[in-house]
């Protein structure tokens, strides 16, 4: 991997282990409801107990913290060394769900998941190349459409979290909500460093501790069940390789790949650090072989999660080593079940509050990056304008796709994914075709010859 000046690249700074923590704590928050949410509803699809998916959200834990720490600590030519944290992707849920109630059950889920990550990983190298068709006209469209896709969480957080549940959208939880929010907006208001950088987690305990004294949410299952408990090798059977849910997954694997790779340049962006091929191969290595080995303990396919891009832009902590905590954090969790119940315990509407915040700031980092770009040339406007509207149909109704074929859905099943396809094939229809290129040769002719 190339090497970079470690004494100038902020992401490499070391903040001290009580800071790390600290600001690692808040990391694990800001993802905890995502990273929870596949097992939860891949283990329901699957017919499991309780039990059992309580041991599918373990394994999520403790693998996602092996793939954060992989990632941001690294080897050699494994781990992007960023500010990004990893866990299960959203991205395959559907596709997973698919295969588990098509017969095939987990153990072809598992299957799919270690040959599609495999193949993933031997494809890092290649696939990294295009970092030359992710100029700011390309990357500011991600990043901004990445936070976009992410609000409508905040919102359903803000809203109570359960749409079948009777408080969906209650005063009561939006004001909560909101009051959280002001907390996070109050504290960025002081003259502390150390409190602004840590509103989100000090505004997620308030709000949780105000949310106890008024009522809000269940505290009383913390204490139930076991304390320690280590995740279990192949606890529901030996993967089964069944050729169908492995095409299925390979397509959920480009995807992955595609939102990791902007997950790196965004976070490259706001950290402002060289992201190279070389280094956006690496990410992609740890991502893919912490994906293959996931099944191993039960888990499924690792991705880098867009909400914590955000945190890194708010709070300005770009240090690698903070979520390299958080990571260990979510490894103790893994083993710590009753930690796990503690923090599922905290109210969605407070998430809520600190997630608009959050996911705001990724889109404001967005129109930060498209700032540079010279809007007096047409066709930037028009792959800014297309890609960020293409971004936005399955934001606004998911269902769009629904009629196409199921590699369609599949591909442009998220708005970061849809706008990341759009924004890439304008850049290369504009910018990198011959013809292209030869109006760009003609115009600077004439306006050098306009000029003299």
């Amino acid at each position: 991997m190339t090497k970079l000046n470690k004494s100038l690249s902020p992401e490499h700074e070391y903040l001290g282990a009580t800071k790390s923590v600290a600001y690692g704590l808040q990391h694990v928050l800001t993802m905890y409801g995502g990273i929870v949410a596949p097992p939860l509803i891949i283990g329901t699809a699957a017919g499991l107990n309780a039990a059992q998916i309580g041991l599918l959200i373990a394994a999520a834990l403790f693998v996602g913290g092996l793939a954060t720490i992989l990632q941001t600590i690294g080897v050699k030519y494994i781990g992007a060394q960023l500010p990004l944290v990893q866990g299960v992707s959203f991205a395959g849920v559907a596709t997973m769900v698919a295969i588990v109630t098509t017969g095939g059950g987990l153990p072809a889920v598992y299957g799919a998941v270690i040959v599609a990550s495999l193949i993933g990983f031997f494809l890092a190298p290649y696939f990294s190349k295009i970092i030359r068709f992710f100029p700011p006209v390309v990357t500011g469209s991600v990043i901004t459409i990445i936070g976009l896709s992410l609000l409508p969480v905040a919102v359903r957080w803000m809203m109570g979290g359960n749409k079948t549940a009777p408080n969906w959208g209650s005063i009561e939880n939006i004001s909560l909500a909101l009051l959280t929010l002001a907390i996070v907006i109050g504290l960025n208001m002081l003259q502390s460093p150390t409190m602004r950088r840590l509103s989100i987690l000090v505004s997620i305990i308030l709000g949780t501790c105000i949310a106890y004294i008024l009522g809000f949410g269940d505290f009383s299952h913390i204490t139930n069940g076991a304390w320690i408990q280590a995740p279990s090798v192949f606890a529901f059977g030996l993967p089964v390789f069944e050729f169908t849910a492995i095409l299925s997954m390979l397509i959920v694997t480009l995807v992955i790949m595609t939102e990791t790779t902007a997950d790196i340049i965004a976070v490259g962006e706001i950290v402002g650090t060289k992201v190279d091929a070389e280094r956006i191969a690496a990410g992609l290595r740890a991502d893919m072989l912490s994906s293959a080995a996931a099944p191993i303990l039960g888990s499924f396919m690792q991705s880098a999660f867009a909400q914590n891009v955000g945190l890194v832009a708010i709070t300005g902590i770009k240090s690698r080593f903070v979520v390299a905590a958080g990571g260990g954090i979510l490894v103790i969790l893994g083993l710590l079940p009753i930690m796990g119940r503690l923090i599922a315990a905290i109210p969605f509407p407070v998430l809520g509050g600190a997630g608009l915040v959050l996911f705001g700031t990724v889109a404001a980092s967005g129109i930060r990056t498209l700032a540079k770009v010279d809007y007096n040339e047409q066709k930037n406007l028009i792959i800014v304008a297309t890609s960020i509207a293409a971004g936005m149909i399955p934001i606004i109704d998911y269902s769009f796709f629904i009629n196409f074929p199921k590699w369609v859905q599949t591909l442009f099943h998220s708005g970061i994914s849809s706008t990341c396809i759009m924004a890439i094939l304008l850049n290369l229809l504009f910018n990198h075709l011959p013809s292209s290129k030869r109006k760009s040769v003609t115009k600077n002719k004439i306006l050098q010859e306009a000029h003299h």
